[in-house]
């Protein structure tokens, strides 16, 4: 027998549901701010010598908590297996140079330019669609990216704190995005969940990581970092380890709880935080008003796309459950003659 809510039982179970989708909104957009700030944080302002060992405690950090969270019944992934490992490749490639050319690059650049590169990451992703995927985007969107190239070369133009190391880094770091997004669009299908990449790339990439950074001689810098004792310095390293599993956890409880519409202006919201508070943060932002004006066409092109983005998706969805035939049908019934639709 089904039962019947009250007007007041409607009415607090859509409180409820409202308060956890707020919650889950703004989680997801503090930790997308948080991990920028914290990592900024570790490498710049404490001058820890190594973003390699900083990525190292991330991976350690991810199959830990993964495995934590799976055994307390937070997340579910499949259990390791030789399979598993096998599907996933190349990804584990794409998702170390994305961690490390990530966090190197967060160390030499200021926020603010730091945030406008790595936007590039949206062109390279457009440009590989076309080759790989067959995709093209439209007039309005490649109009966005173009302005957000331009942002990025008006700013460049009067970085005063240029870094050719660092500028270097993040474009690789764009690259290797792009391409992890577009192999897991071209091989994966969606059959993989985002938890269940992030773990076993970072189990694969483990060991590698270790022998990288100690043939570079990362590790013994940081044996010898002089902060070790320092509590500060201790809990922004132990929040920069444990922020990667965090943010992709507070991602699929967002993605869950709230719509499409929510995630874009999440989205948004944490571009713009990052990027103005950013100036403040590591103190190694010089201001100049080309270099503020470039950063600020690529902010506005980035909030552009991410309508126009959002509006294409939306236009799909009607599509797929039939809210949208009548432009289609009257074409076809036009070709052959017959009446059109009003």
């Amino acid at each position: 027998m089904a039962t019947t809510l009250t007007a007041e039982e409607v009415t607090k179970r859509n409180y409820r549901k409202m308060l956890k989708q707020l919650g889950a909104s703004a989680f997801f957009g503090i930790v997308s701010v948080l991990i920028v700030m914290i990592n900024k944080t570790v490498l710049t302002v404490h001058k820890f010598p190594s973003f390699q060992v900083v990525g190292l405690g991330q991976i350690v950090a991810i199959i830990l908590v993964s495995q934590s969270a799976k055994s307390f019944g937070i997340v579910s992934f499949p259990d390791c297996s030789r399979d598993e490992m096998t599907r996933i490749f190349p990804l584990p490639l794409f998702y170390i140079a994305n961690l490390i050319f990530g966090l190197g690059s967060t160390q030499k650049l200021s926020i603010p330019m730091f945030t406008v590169l790595r936007r590039f990451t949206l062109i390279f992703v457009s440009v590989g669609q076309v080759y790989l995927l067959n995709k093209y985007e439209s007039f309005q969107v490649n109009f966005t990216l173009v302005l957000m190239i331009l942002g990025a070369f008006v700013a460049a133009v009067d970085d005063l704190a240029f870094d050719v190391m660092g500028y270097t880094y993040v474009l690789i770091n764009d690259f290797a995005s792009a391409a992890n997004n577009l192999y897991i669009k071209k091989k994966t299908s969606g059959d993989m969940s985002n938890l269940e990449i992030l773990f076993y790339n970072a189990l694969i990439v483990l060991i590698p990581a270790v022998l990288l950074a100690a043939f570079t001689g990362d590790i013994e810098k940081a044996y010898y970092y002089e902060n070790w004792n320092d509590p500060w310095f201790l809990t922004n390293f132990f929040l920069s380890c444990i922020m990667g599993f965090v943010l992709m956890y507070s991602q699929i409880l967002c993605t869950q709880m709230t719509s499409a519409l929510t995630m874009v202006v999440v989205g948004c919201i944490k571009n713009i935080i990052v990027t103005y508070v950013g100036i403040f943060v590591g103190g190694d932002y010089v201001y100049s008003v080309t270099n503020f004006v470039g950063i600020n066409i690529s902010v506005v092109a980035s909030l552009v796309y991410s309508i126009l983005k959002y509006k294409e998706q939306q236009e799909k969805v009607r599509q797929k459950i039939g809210l949208l035939p009548t432009t289609v049908g009257n074409e076809e019934k036009q070709k052959e003659g017959l009446p059109q639709n009003a």
